[in-house]
């Protein structure tokens, strides 16, 4: 049944032509949040029981998979409804609550990723002076400005919205709620709704690339002063996993403003798939990577679970 005018609810939307498949869909997206979940869980639990991790790039990377984690249990509840139980249903104030966390988790990231560049930073660039610069209460203090800036920064747009008539049709066009879907269903001049994140999108997410960028350029010309080749090999090894993150994040996230902006003759479902992309394949990617990657980590695992199969 379809809400009317005056209704106080919005429809999602799964993937339109095929809802007849949507409990094959599920089934894959079913796995990739468990994995999502099981990933960073395990990241987390990592970080906080092995003290060999305790170190700021730990404690970053633990906040990156936190993260995660939130985003995920974000968007998890509604699209799976959607695509099992094909309840498509969800109450204003819920589906303003959820764009809120959406957004303000992904610039969360963003700020998360330039952290663990100035870690890198300094770690490479200034080894004797990293313990002195990075305590445990600079780490904290950072953490409490990402966190500030990504939930606070997100308030003036989203606020509006409990506010704004809702006189067109009530469907969105995602099975979850983003600001960009609600405001074209407002009958209400949306004009600082519009502006405002546009601005916001330059002042984090390209102001953060940028900042990474430099970061790297600086550590590079500070490995290509090493005379050995192989401390060269060694400094560099420690960015990989975190220039493999970032690049997951920023690649999906321009792939998906690209495609929104010039694909208006690209189907509808292709727009759905990169959303989905952007919102699952960065968090599914960065505990695979560290896993890979970090031979701390791969320890640490090792040794957690060999702990845990002596306890039993």
């Amino acid at each position: 049944m379809w809400p009317n005018n005056s209704s106080s609810s919005f429809l999602l939307t799964g993937f339109p032509g095929l809802e007849a498949v949507h409990h094959w869909i599920s089934t894959p997206f079913f796995f990739i949040y468990i994995s999502i979940l099981l990933g960073n869980s395990t990241l987390l639990l990592l970080v906080k029981e092995d003290h060999n991790l305790h170190e700021p790039m730990y404690y970053f990377l633990a906040m990156l998979a936190a993260t995660d984690l939130g985003l995920t249990l974000t968007t998890m509840p509604t699209v799976l409804r959607v695509l099992w139980l094909d309840h498509r249903e969800i109450g204003k104030v819920a589906c303003f609550s959820q764009a809120y966390f959406i957004h303000s988790l992904a610039f969360v990231e963003s700020g998360v990723l330039l952290a663990m560049a100035y870690d890198s930073f300094i770690a490479i660039c200034h080894p004797l002076r990293y313990t002195s610069i990075l305590t445990n209460n600079q780490v904290l203090k950072i953490g409490l400005g990402v966190l500030m800036r990504g939930f606070v920064s997100v308030i003036p747009p989203i606020l509006p919205l409990y506010f704004f008539p809702y006189c067109h049709s009530h469907v969105l066009s995602h099975a979850f709620c983003l600001h960009q879907d609600v405001i074209k269903l407002a009958c209400a001049d949306t004009t600082f709704n519009r502006l405002y994140p546009v601005v916001l999108v330059v002042l984090i997410f390209v102001l953060d690339s940028l900042l990474i960028l430099i970061s790297y350029v600086l550590i590079l010309k500070s490995v290509l002063s090493i005379a050995s080749k192989e401390e060269r090999a060694k400094a560099l090894n420690t960015c990989v996993s975190h220039i493999c993150c970032v690049l997951v994040f920023y690649v999906t996230v321009i792939g998906l403003s690209l495609i929104h902006r010039f694909g208006k003759q690209v189907p509808h479902n292709v727009h759905l798939t990169m959303s989905y992309v952007y919102f699952l394949f960065p968090p599914l990617m960065n505990p695979i990577i560290y896993s890979v990657k970090t031979k701390q980590i791969q320890s640490g695992i090792l040794r957690l679970f060999t702990t845990h199969r002596v306890e039993v």
